[in-house]
């Protein structure tokens, strides 16, 4: 009877994730269709600018001067319009809410009705309510035919309940819809459910819910008790994190599942809009790895405005660098470490004494000529280098110096006791020294101007590493980093290295290049004739991305992975900013948390910190988070793991590997592909990642591989975690990776045994045996 239950739980379970799918293709169909009467009606009025230039430009055989000048006004206002229409032609439609009926009638400027808060009765007794108005958010407004509007402009008011509604304080709004799109095609869309209590109605059909809100409409609308009680209890701890104010650090901890990257990108959404102005200095979202990244852009598509919002994963801080390396935990501890700092301030300076480098100094000046030997070249790069100051700005001081011993040996500086002719002397004698092409060259090659990439490339060299990491690494560990720099490419823990590189070395002042007249620029009149092309909404915030170093807001993702190294190239970029950190301890992968929490405060400053938890986990089934439950007990004893607000009746799946542990685990993802309609993850230690790539050869892209270390932050539907041991040996926080590995799937997971795993007769590894 068990037997056949769970059978009968497992086909409700794929049949339950066909329904979601037809659902979501069904309301990308209805998206799709309105953006193409939105982009059919914008050709439209591409036409009319372009009609009325000509008609304008025909004005002009008048000849009259009222007639030009009249001309030249209605060019310049068609031009600017159409060429705002083709700039905002691309991706421009983002959201959409689906609104109660409001307490008035009103209707604003841009067609959308101005009420705040439901009229009387749109909220039937019974719980149901019908949709009364529907609003697309963009980023240009778009009026049809009868001005009726097709999308609102996300900085109009009537777009203000996208940015401020929550479950809490919800209004008018029912659905809040985040739609994902490139150029005419709509690829995704994404439900928040602002009154999961309720059962909304549009045109005679209940209004259709995808993702996440789907299952917090299943919550809300359960017929027991309890169950309301949990969803409130959800969107009431998730509302406090995005309303809490800003002037501080606001943490945000809960377990897999809770909601905690929604929530802050949310609370992004929220602060962007309650106060633009104070955060028109830019909005940092940073995660642990670049998968991260393509959800948080569906979730915050509009924030990309004016450069306000910079999404990076930690391996892409750094312009110019792109990590694609995994290093070796034990290689990844020593990179990590804060003890790093000193290594490579000694580096730094270390580099500036390459192999060959010059040892004598020889110059002529008023007919002398004058010599700086070794000794006294390493007297006066001792001296330039006893202050604080970053390497590449010492090159002036240096340069000084060489001068001022030159200067002393030549005998010219008792020649004159007037102390202005000594000074023209002195200067006379500098300007010529300093210009002779010998002095150039021996400067170039004694203080060259160093790059965090060519440090990075001198400490491959195992002999100079274990010179300037003496007594602060072990011989194991230099050799390991020594070994790693060698590779083509940059570990994530590299980017950390190359940006406090940049710190300790600094960048040289550049000239500025005279900038060359065109000769068009010359000539008056052209703009009103030629309007000329505006940067686009995307391409201002690429170059304003660049530009910018520093954030008046961080999010700081997943922020118990983050290695002290990487905490202070964080924190260089918020230096006066306020911060939302999003994590958990439990799931921190890195082996020493006290140390990582040091550099945090460091880079958090004294700024004022506030506290949340979130404790629902609604990702996982009960089943599932029950058997990772066991494993966070060993990892973190006297830890809770967030409450799991379903239940499957599946159970998770146990089976060993007694023959081939390749035939086991395909057997077992290609099952799980038949069980469920949506995405199988295939976890493995990292070592077993190239290997389990090609166990999986074949079955689809429905099927993904990935190490233990990339699983952080994604869900599948169901999730195959190969040999529990072998992750949890591979780093000291081997348990807390597992923990996370074990807590992917939404719907089914299954665990591969093999022999280390010492399996019982049930197939359960030792590991997760109660």
């Amino acid at each position: 009877m068990a037997a056949q239950a769970q059978q009968d739980s497992a086909v409700d379970s794929v049949h339950d994730s066909v329904r979601e799918d037809s659902v979501r293709d069904r309301e990308i169909s209805v998206e799709q269709a309105h953006l193409d009467r939105v982009y059919h009606r914008l050709e439209e009025k591409i036409h009319e600018a372009e009609f009325l230039m000509n008609d304008a430009a025909q004005r002009g055989q008048v000849g009259t001067p009222g007639a030009l000048a009249e001309r030249d006004a209605q060019v310049f206002r068609a031009g600017v319009h159409l060429s705002r229409l083709n700039n905002e032609f691309e991706d421009f439609l983002f959201g959409r809410i689906d609104l109660l009926l409001g307490k008035d009638g009103k209707k604003g400027p841009d067609g959308a009705y101005t009420a705040v808060e439901p009229a009387e009765g749109a909220l039937r007794p019974d719980g149901t309510a019908d949709i009364a108005e529907t609003l697309h958010i963009g980023r240009i407004g778009v009026l049809d035919e009868d001005y009726a509007p097709l999308v609102i402009d996300w900085r109009a008011p009537a777009a203000a309940p996208f940015y401020r509604s929550t479950p809490v304080d919800p209004g008018r709004v029912v659905r809040r819809r985040v739609i994902r799109s490139k150029g005419r095609r709509v690829l995704g869309v994404e439900d928040d459910l602002m009154r999961p209590e309720i059962k909304a109605s549009l045109d005679g059909e209940e209004l259709a819910v995808v993702g996440d809100g789907a299952l917090m409409a299943a919550l809300g609308q359960a017929r027991t008790h309890s169950m309301r009680d949990i969803v409130a209890s959800i969107q009431a701890e998730q509302d406090l994190v995005i309303r809490a104010p800003a002037a501080s650090v606001t943490y945000v901890e809960g377990g897999p599942g809770t909601g905690k990257t929604a929530v802050a990108l949310h609370r992004a959404a929220y602060l962007l809009y309650q106060d633009r102005r104070r955060y028109a200095g830019g909005i940092l979202i940073v995660s642990p790895t670049p998968l991260l990244v393509a959800y948080t852009e569906g979730v915050l598509p509009s924030l990309g405005e004016e450069g306000q919002v910079a999404i990076r994963a930690i391996g892409s801080l750094v312009d110019g660098a792109e990590a694609t390396l995994y290093d070796s935990p034990a290689t990844a501890r020593a990179k990590g470490s804060s003890r790093m700092l000193k290594v490579l301030r000694r580096a730094a300076r270390g580099a500036l004494e390459p192999e060959g480098s010059p040892t004598l100094l020889r110059v002529v000046a008023f007919g002398r000529r004058l010599e700086l030997e070794a000794e006294e070249l390493a007297g006066i790069r001792r001296t330039a280098l006893g202050g604080t100051a970053p390497v590449n700005l010492l090159r002036p001081r240096a340069r000084r110096l060489l001068l001022d011993a030159l200067w002393a040996k030549s005998g010219a500086a008792g020649r004159h006791t007037d102390p202005e002719l000594a000074a023209e002397l002195r200067s006379s004698f500098d300007e010529d020294v300093s210009s002779e092409d010998s002095f150039l060259a021996f400067l170039d090659a004694w203080w060259p101007e160093l790059t965090p990439a060519a440090v990075l490339a001198a400490m491959a060299d195992e002999r100079k590493l274990g010179r300037w990491a003496r007594r602060v690494l072990n011989p194991g560990e230099v050799r390991k980093v020594a070994r790693s720099l060698r590779r083509e490419g940059h570990s994530v823990h590299d980017i950390a290295l190359l940006d406090e590189l940049q710190a300790v070395l600094g960048a040289p002042a550049r000239p500025r290049k005279r900038r060359e007249l065109d000769p068009l620029e010359q000539l008056t009149g052209l703009e009103e004739l030629m309007p000329q092309r505006e940067e686009t909404q995307r391409e201002r915030a690429e170059r304003l991305a660049q530009e910018r170093t520093e954030y008046a807001h961080v999010i700081v993702d997943e922020a118990q992975d983050l290695t002290p190294m990487q905490w202070r190239m964080v924190g260089r970029r918020g230096r006066h900013a306020t911060w939302t950190v999003v994590g958990d301890p439990a799931q921190s992968s890195w082996s020493d948390p006290d140390e990582a929490a040091a550099a945090r405060d460091e880079a958090l400053g004294t700024r004022p910190r506030r506290r949340f938890e979130l404790t629902v986990n609604y990702r996982n089934p009960a089943e599932i988070a029950e058997l990772a439950a066991k494993v966070l007990a060993l990892a973190m004893p006297g830890s809770q793991s967030p409450a799991a607000v379903r239940s499957t009746g599946v159970e998770p799946r146990f089976a060993v590997a007694a023959d081939s542990l390749e035939e086991t685990v395909r057997a077992e993802a290609a099952r799980l592909l038949d069980l469920v309609d949506g995405t199988v993850g295939v976890v493995v230690a990292m070592n077993r990642r190239e290997e389990a790539r090609r166990w999986l050869a074949g079955l689809g892209d429905r099927v993904v591989a990935l190490g233990s270390l990339e699983a952080k932050g994604l869900e599948y539907d169901a999730t195959v975690v190969v040999s529990p041991a072998e992750v949890a040996d591979e780093s000291p926080a081997g348990l807390r990776v597992l923990y996370v590995a074990l807590t992917r799937a939404t719907q089914q997971l299954t665990v591969v045994s093999c022999e280390r795993d010492e399996p019982d007769a049930a197939g359960v590894p030792d590991l997760l045996r109660d």
